[in-house]
């Protein structure tokens, strides 16, 4: 998925994929963990001092790319931290980002762009709702408004990095529209409770917004807009979610076949035996599948398209359907070590299972293919 067609891109990625192989090695992982840390704060800082956080914000506020295409850029990192299952805000910091950077007035939120790009601070998106599935531009969290702002009551629920965020990007809705409220975590009537996540590092909570008043400069974007931002932020979102997984399904395909080839049985390398071989035909054909619906949709999103909201869908469908399997297939072909809290795959498995469910499921995007499709046909 990642094209190296510059110097300076070629030079941003191997710079990158050395950072994560000395800064973020699988034992880091292990070691979060053990630590019941989610990430290390100054990990992430050095981490947008390489230009991270600048990504998808423009050179006149500050950030810029490496090509022409930020979101590009951006989903390669994104399957760089697939081959090692590394942790950080990259997703909330990134969605965030796009927000602030792309409503109409970024300028009352200068100081918050500043301090999420230099990696001092970290802000995350509250989208999804306890009890509902994917429904972003269908929030329960409604925004009431008062003399000197709003108020805002509901809960959000599996917001990454939630108790490491100084602030919060509340989807809400207000009247009969959307509106979205930059949130600081420390206003009172906040309250953060972790949540349980299958992966060992991403760290999720439900946020409680219990009478939480707000200035009118906290607003991100005008109610005209906002419905926009938030489809753009999901697509966003989504694309990122699928490049990881592209990463982590190269590796995990890598490591398999090299343990084919070297663990032999009745003097044979597994790798000789015709059923694994077709098997490992199979896997290579949906890795290449993801690989190319998940370009599709960096390359629509990135050009904010017509069609990005069908191609993330398409992606975020078929990525998060097959990553599963092969996965699950890799860990078999290991054998009774594959199944062993000693071995890495289960920490591969862990995030993919967790992306599944994140931005909307495959069943969940099924059907938004179906109605983009069909509201096609209806316009022919």
């Amino acid at each position: 998925m990642t094209t190296l067609d510059s110097p300076e891109k070629t030079l941003f990625t191997s710079t990158t994929q050395a950072f994560l192989e000395k800064e973020a090695p699988l034992r880091r992982v292990r070691e979060l963990h053990s630590a019941g840390l989610s990430f290390d704060p100054a990990w992430w800082r050095r981490a947008a001092e390489l230009g991270w956080t600048g990504l998808l914000v423009p050179e006149e506020l500050g950030g810029g790319s490496v090509s022409d295409s930020g979101l590009a850029d951006l989903a390669m990192v994104a399957e760089q931290l697939g081959k090692t299952v590394a942790s950080g805000p990259l997703y909330p910091v990134s969605v965030v980002l796009a927000a602030l950077v792309e409503c109409a007035d970024p300028q009352p939120h200068s100081g918050a762009i500043e301090g999420l790009m230099s990696g001092e601070t970290v802000a995350s998106w509250a989208v999804s709702e306890p009890g509902r599935g994917w429904a972003p531009l269908n929030p329960a969290v409604t925004a009431t408004p008062t003399d000197s702002g709003y108020r805002i009551d509901g809960i959000k629920d599996r917001v990454e990095a939630g108790a490491q965020s100084a602030a919060l990007l509340v989807v809400t809705r207000c009247g009969d529209g959307l509106r979205q409220f930059l949130v600081p975590t420390d206003a009172p009537g906040v309250t953060i409770a972790p949540q349980q996540s299958v992966d060992l590092v991403k760290q999720y909570a439900r946020v409680h917004f219990d009478g939480v008043v707000v200035e009118r400069s906290a607003a991100v974007g005008t109610a005209a807009e906002t419905a926009a931002l938030v489809e753009r932020q999901s697509q966003i979102a989504q694309t990122l979610q699928c490049a990881e997984v592209v990463g982590i399904l190269q590796t995990v395909f890598d490591l398999t076949v090299q343990w084919a080839l070297d663990r032999h049985t009745f003097g044979r390398p597994l790798a000789s035996y015709q059923a694994l071989k077709h098997k490992f035909a199979d896997m290579k054909l949906w890795l290449e599948a993801c690989r190319a619906t998940t370009a599709a949709a960096v390359a629509d999103v990135a050009a904010n398209s017509p069609g990005a909201g069908l191609s993330a869908s398409v992606a975020k469908s078929y990525v998060g359907e097959m990553a599963g399997q092969v996965v699950q297939s890799c860990v078999q072909m290991h054998g009774g070590i594959g199944v062993t809290w000693e071995h890495d795959l289960h920490l591969y498995l862990r995030r993919v299972t967790l992306y599944r469910s994140m931005f909307g499921t495959p069943e969940e995007h099924n059907l938004r293919v179906y109605e983009y499709e069909k509201a096609g046909r209806s316009n022919r």
